[in-house]
């Protein structure tokens, strides 16, 4: 419980504290590479990305490798950039809080939209088919 309360104490202060910044640049190239592989997956007919790791077990793997590779630099960023600012504030570093705002920055965007924007997509896509024929 006292990480609980150390992360939650400590989150809000990273937002109008040093480095704020990456609190909405992170999140903002995150969402810009889950539009662009959105927009793939629907062009190559994929099912939308989360919901194909839950899925497909068998393909998890490999879905998880490549959405690494998209967002994976977005990820060690958030990394460094909280380890950064936890040493410059904490004058201690939380491997924890570093995980959880790491994620919440760079993965949660990601995979939240990813799959949105394929069924949006693909519904155009479809809609513009049935329309010109």
């Amino acid at each position: 419980m006292e990480v609980l309360s150390r992360f939650f104490g400590s989150f809000l202060p990273r937002l109008d504290g040093p480095l704020h910044f990456r609190f909405i640049f992170q999140p903002l190239m995150a969402i810009i590479f889950a539009v662009i592989d959105g927009i793939k997956d629907a062009k190559m007919g994929r099912a939308p990305y989360f919901w194909d790791i839950v899925k497909n077990p068998d393909r998890r793997r490999e879905l998880m490798i490549l959405g690494w590779k998209r967002f994976g630099k977005i990820f060690i960023l958030a990394v460094v950039l909280d380890v950064i600012y936890q040493i410059k504030v904490n004058h201690r570093w939380y491997p924890g809080e570093t995980l959880a705002v790491a994620l919440l920055l760079a993965v949660l965007p990601y995979v939240v939209v990813r799959g949105p924007v394929n069924r949006l997509v693909s519904w155009r896509r479809s809609k513009l088919a049935h329309d010109l024929h």
